[in-house]
C-alpha cells in the first residue's frame, strides 16, 4: 500500500488549507470554526516521484466532553495509528499552547515518525521570533510553512519522504483485492470490518454518521490478501431488520454504474425470527428491490456473532475472479451464433438486425463489443438477451457486464 501522511494538530491551525495546497484541489472544508472538518478526508498526491495518501484529520481537542469533538479525536487517533509519518501542524500566530503540548505527547506515545511544521509563516525574510519556541516541544527542528502561499511545503514533503519505506515493499501489497464495504448508516459496516480484522479499528456507535470517513485496513489470511475500505459517507449494505430501502437502492446503483463486482450482504440476520422459508422470502425481497443487480450473490450474515463472515472471503475471491474473466473471440462467437439461432434478431420495417461478430475489449467489468449492420435495430431487450446468454455460458457471477454496440465501419473499443 502507498505510504500514508496524516496532518494532525489542534483546531484552526490550518490543516485543511495545507491539505488543499499539497493535493492541489479543494477537497477539504476550510472555515474558521473549530470542528468544521469532522472526519478524515483522503487525497492522493506525489512528491519527487513517490505517490502517497494524505489525510486531513479533524482538529484534536485533547480533553473534551462534547460527543462530536471526542469522536473527532478518536478519528484522528485512528489516522495516527495508520500513518507512515505524521505532520504535526502548529500556528505561529497563537504561539505554543498547552493543547499543542498535549497533542505532542499523544503523538510521541504513538511511536510514529513526526515532522513538526509551524504554519502561518507568511512573510519571507527573518523568521518570526515566536517560531523558535516550538523547539520546546522536543520534536526536533520545526519547518516554517505557509499553507496560504505554499512557502516551505517542499521542505516539509522532503522531511516526510525520508520516513517512507522502500518502493519495493509497496508493490508487494498491490495484488491485494480492494473491498469497499458500503451501506446506509448503522447497517453494521464498521462492525463487519472489525469482526474481520479481529480488533476495534473503527469506531462503532449507534449514532448515525459516527464513521464519517473511509478507513483502509490491510488484511491477509489463507484465502488471500485484502484491503478493506470501510466507507462512511456512502450508503448501502443491507440490514435484515429493515429490508431493502430506497437508500440501499441508490448506493447499490452507484456500485453497479461504476462497473464494480458486488456481493449483497444482508447483516443482522441474528435479529430475525426465522422459519423454513424466511431466507427465501428475504432473498426474493432483495432481488425485487435490486432488480438491476441480479448477478450479485446474496450472503446472510451477522457481523455481531460472526455467522457466515468467513464465507465472505470465498465470495470476494470468486466475484473478483469473475470480473477479470477473459473469453476468446472464438468462444464468444459460437455463443453468439447459438443465441441467434434460438432467438432471431429483431427487425424493423423489413430491415433485420445482422450481428457479425463479438469480441472482448476489457475486464473489471468484462466489456464486449458487438459489431452489427445497424445499431438502431439493436433493441435493449435483445442486448439483455445476449447478456443472459453470456452469463448462462460463462458464469460472470457478481460482476456487471458492459456491452457496446458498433455499426460496421466504426472503431472497436
Amino acid at each position: 500500500m502507498k505510504p500514508i501522511v496524516a496532518i494532525v494538530g489542534r483546531p484552526n491551525v490550518g490543516k485543511s488549507m495545507l491539505f488543499n495546497k499539497l493535493i492541489g484541489k479543494r477537497l477539504s472544508i476550510v472555515e474558521d470554526t473549530p470542528g468544521v472538518t469532522r472526519d478524515r478526508i483522503y487525497g492522493e498526491t506525489d512528491w519527487n516521484g513517490r505517490s502517497f495518501t494524505l489525510i486531513d484529520t479533524g482538529g484534536i481537542e485533547p480533553r473534551t466532553d462534547d460527543q462530536i469533538l471526542s469522536f473527532m479525536r478518536d478519528q484522528a487517533q485512528i489516522a495516527i495509528e495508520n500513518a507512515t509519518v505524521i505532520i504535526f501542524l502548529t500556528d505561529v500566530r497563537t504561539g505554543l499552547t498547552a493543547s499543542d503540548q498535549e497533542v505532542a505527547g499523544m503523538l510521541l506515545r504513538s511511536g510514529k515518525p513526526i515532522v513538526l511544521a509551524v504554519n502561518k509563516m507568511d512573510s519571507t525574510g527573518a523568521p518570526d521570533p515566536d517560531f523558535y519556541e516550538f523547539y520546546n516541544l522536543g520534536l526536533g527542528d520545526p519547518i516554517a510553512v505557509s499553507a496560504v502561499h505554499g512557502h516551505g511545503t517542499g521542505d516539509l514533503l522532503d522531511a516526510c519522504l525520508q520516513y517512507f519505506p522502500p518502493e519495493e515493499e509497496e508493490e508487494e501489497e498491490d495484488d491485494a483485492i480492494k473491498v469497499a464495504v458500503i451501506g446506509k448508516p448503522n447497517a453494521g459496516k464498521s462492525s463487519l470490518v472489525n469482526k474481520i480484522l479481529g480488533e476495534e479499528r473503527v469506531i462503532v456507535s449507534n449514532v448515525a454518521g459516527t464513521t464519517r470517513d473511509a478507513i483502509d485496513s490491510y488484511f491477509e489470511n489463507d484465502k488471500g490478501r485484502f484491503v478493506f475500505i470501510d466507507t462512511a459517507g456512502i450508503r448501502r449494505k443491507f440490514d435484515a431488520t429493515e429490508g431493502v430501502t430506497e437508500q440501499d437502492t441508490k448506493v447499490a446503483g452507484l456500485a453497479h454504474e461504476a462497473g464494480k463486482a458486488s456481493i449483497i450482504v444482508v447483516n443482522k440476520w441474528d435479529l430475525i425470527e426465522k422459519d423454513g422459508k424466511t431466507m427465501d422470502k428475504m432473498r426474493e425481497e432483495v432481488r425485487n428491490g435490486l432488480a438491476f443487480m441480479t448477478y450479485a450473490p446474496i450472503l446472510f450474515i451477522s457481523a455481531k456473532t460472526g455467522q457466515r463472515v468467513d464465507r465472505l472471503f470465498e465470495l470476494i475471491d470468486y466475484v473478483s475472479n469473475q470480473a477479470s474473466t477473459r473469453i476468446t473471440t472464438g468462444m464468444l462467437n459460437s455463443v453468439l451464433a447459438d443465441a441467434q439461432t434460438r432467438v432471431q434478431p429483431p427487425s424493423d420495417k423489413g430491415r433485420r438486425l445482422k450481428i457479425y461478430y463479438m469480441t472482448q475489449v476489457g475486464i473489471r467489468p468484462p466489456h464486449f463489443v458487438v459489431f452489427c449492420n445497424d445499431s438502431r435495430l439493436f433493441h435493449f431487450s435483445y442486448q439483455r438477451y445476449l447478456e443472459n446468454c453470456l452469463r448462462n455460458t460463462f458464469g460472470l457471477e457478481g460482476t456487471p457486464i458492459t456491452l457496446s454496440i458498433r455499426q460496421r465501419g466504426e472503431k472497436e473499443g
